[in-house]
């Protein structure tokens, strides 16, 4: 049965409201989304550590998904949004068609094998590792950050299967999927642990750790850092502004001698981050991939 998506752009104040009354209109789900995701103009939100912008996106995109029997009633479903005064006049909106598909498998078809090196893959659970003699990380992103596919995460593993020494240890602050964590233990890490605050992230690196046989006495994942006991590596695939604001923690975590390695950065972003650090670390920008760059500093 096909379904009609009703999307209309708004700001702020009228995002949860406009919401709220497409519900009573009808509508089977609706979504709010930052209208300029994936752009340059992405605004972060969800509580990241220093962040003081709103809990909705300034610029929000509104997607109502209907019944394809309503499609006769848009023009209805709109006047009475007006009225409700969710609206104001004249109405920018647009209507589009959705089929009916199998959403798992649809899902499943946007991630394939990525070659990270010649020894590397990540590989999605539902495929056949294209290597079986290489490093697989064979990965189910649930709903956790981390599929492989960003830049910033191949990046990172990029630079761990370069300079991770046999028996080194590390924290994977942010951990999402637990990829890093996971490259780390089968690069040779002796103990990783992984930190992220959302809970379900730390249920899927788990289970990911598990997927990938590593041993459960090398890794721990965690919403929190309990042990004062600094590592060899820190690594943080987040954003540029928990970056700054964290580096006090971050710089902490790693003993002198060390290496921290952060992404998450965009070229213009590098130089804000640096200062960040600097004072500890002689850091410097170490790859860049499209329009994002990783850097890496020892501790001094």
């Amino acid at each position: 049965m096909p379904w009609i998506a009703l999307i209309f752009r708004t700001d702020a104040d009228h995002a949860e409201l406009l919401s709220d009354a497409l519900m009573e209109q009808g509508a089977i789900s609706v979504d709010i989304h930052d209208a300029a995701a994936d752009s340059r103009d992405e605004q972060p939100l969800f509580g990241e550590p220093g962040n003081t912008s709103e809990e909705i996106w300034q610029n929000a995109e509104i997607s109502a998904l209907f019944d394809g029997k309503a499609d006769a009633d848009i023009a209805r479903i709109v006047g009475n949004l007006v009225q409700l005064n969710c609206l104001s006049e004249p109405v920018s909106y647009r209507v589009e068609q959705v089929e009916e598909q199998d959403w798992v498998r649809l899902t499943q078809s946007q991630f394939t094998p990525i070659q990270i090196s010649s020894r590397m893959w990540i590989v999605p659970t539902w495929h056949t590792p294209p290597d079986p003699t290489a490093i697989n990380l064979l990965l189910d992103p649930g709903l956790a950050f981390g599929s492989g596919s960003h830049p910033t995460t191949q990046l990172c593993l990029c630079w761990l299967e370069q300079n991770l020494k046999t028996g080194e240890t590390l924290i994977d602050y942010g951990c999402g999927s637990g990829i890093l964590a996971i490259g780390a233990l089968k690069l040779g890490a002796c103990h990783v642990t992984g930190i992220d605050i959302d809970p379900q992230a730390i249920t899927v690196s788990h289970d990911n750790a598990i997927r990938n046989q590593c041993n459960p006495s090398q890794f721990v994942f965690s919403i929190s850092h309990s042990s004062r006991e600094p590592v060899d590596i820190v690594i943080a695939n987040i954003l540029t502004n928990p970056l700054t604001v964290l580096a006090p923690l971050l710089i902490s975590l790693v003993k002198r001698g060390g290496n921290i390695v952060l992404s998450g950065i965009l070229c213009e972003q590098a130089d804000q981050v640096i200062q960040a650090y600097q004072p500890w670390f002689d850091m410097k920008l170490a790859r860049q991939q499209e329009d994002w760059v990783l850097l890496v500093g020892r501790k001094r």
